[in-house]
């Protein structure tokens, strides 16, 4: 299944990326775990994807559906659970979430920003694929919603006691991962009318690039100013680094889901979908996630805005590419948040050719 392959390869690029300090040894680290429970997961994914192959002799999604009707629950189940099982670990949802912390704490930030939003599109567009076209909503649609729900409150629970703000990212893009599901329970539970969850997944993914991408923009820049990545460190960086931590309060307010930023309709559309689609729960889950994450998104803003500085330190320095990047970030955040109709449209279209 060239789905699988494609896959694999962007996986295979991870993991070498993960580890490319050599002389790192968290880097190293990264890269041998993330390689084995990737590993792990894909041999997981393949294992349910044979099962679909050898009941039905055909690789295409288009043809597996039309046989799928013929398969046993019980079958079809063991098969499905497989399946998800590989696509929860390449979206780090819970339970399959072990990983994402220590990788993205010990690989290169670059990187590390890299894998919380280009990982995540990838499996979330193939997972889509897979789930719409082959695999009837039958009973593993409440699981989903219980993975998206899992991953949600567990996300934003241990992000509040963390110090590190990658290690806090990490955990976010967890909770994340687990309000883009809904736009994918959404899409499965309630298919009509055309793009409604599939088109809010698609608008918070491209909401969530720009909004994690200029947080991790900060975190390079601040990290390489100050050697470390811990967020008391950030204490009086609004006047150290007024660029940094003007963007870096953009960022923080979009991932929490306050207007007018792009992370607000995001969020509005996925729940607004749930509703739609009969999970009003899962839409009220989510609001009650969004309203914990505020304490420890607020407290990155309240350590550059309201801690003192340490005596004696001074400016920390910008350079002139990250000065365009967070720019570039802090611009499409707002935009997105502030005229969200053309984006609206755009993934509209993008939800209807992608059906096809």
């Amino acid at each position: 299944m060239l789905l699988f392959l494609a896959l694999e390869y962007v996986s295979l690029i991870s993991y070498v990326l993960a580890g490319s300090l050599k002389s790192d040894r968290k880097s190293n680290e990264a890269g041998v775990k993330y390689f084995f429970y990737g590993a792990s997961a894909s041999a997981l994914m393949l294992y349910g994807f044979t099962f679909l192959y050898g009941a039905s002799g055909t690789t295409s999604l288009y043809r597996l559906m039309q046989h799928v009707a013929f398969f046993t629950p019980g079958f079809l189940g063991l098969a499905v659970v497989l399946i998800l099982a590989g696509f929860g670990f390449k979206a780090s949802l819970v339970p399959f979430h072990q990983w994402t912390p220590d990788v993205y704490e010990g690989a290169p930030t670059p990187i590390t920003a890299f894998l919380s939003v280009g990982s995540k599109a990838a499996a979330f567009a193939a997972l889509l694929r897979v789930l719409y076209v082959a695999l009837p909503p039958l009973g593993w649609v409440t699981i989903v919603a219980g993975l998206a729900a899992a991953s949600m409150t567990l996300g934003n629970l241990v992000a509040l006691s963390q110090q590190n703000i990658k290690r806090m990212l990490a955990y976010s893009s967890i909770a994340h991962a687990g309000y883009m599901l809904i736009g994918v329970v959404a899409l499965v539970a309630s298919p009509t009318p055309v793009g409604s969850g599939e088109a809010a997944l698609l608008f918070y993914l491209l909401a969530y690039t720009f909004t994690n991408i200029g947080a991790f923009a900060v975190a390079i820049s601040v990290g390489r100013a100050l050697g470390s990545d811990a967020i008391p460190d950030y204490a009086g960086l609004g006047r150290r680094a007024p660029l940094s931590a003007f963007a870096m309060t953009v960022f923080m307010l979009s991932l929490t889901g306050i207007p007018p930023t792009a992370l607000f309709f995001g969020k509005f559309l996925l729940f607004g979908a749930a509703i739609n689609s009969g999970f009003l729960w899962l839409a009220v889950v989510g609001i009650l996630n969004s309203v914990v994450s505020l304490f420890y998104y607020v407290g990155v803003i309240r350590a550059m805005f309201l801690m003192p500085a340490p005596d004696g330190a001074g400016l920390v320095a910008e350079s002139a590419l990250a000065r365009v990047l967070l720019a570039v970030t802090v611009a499409g955040t707002l935009a997105i948040g502030i005229f969200p109709q053309p984006f609206i449209r755009l993934v509209e279209a993008a939800a209807t050719i992608g059906r096809f």
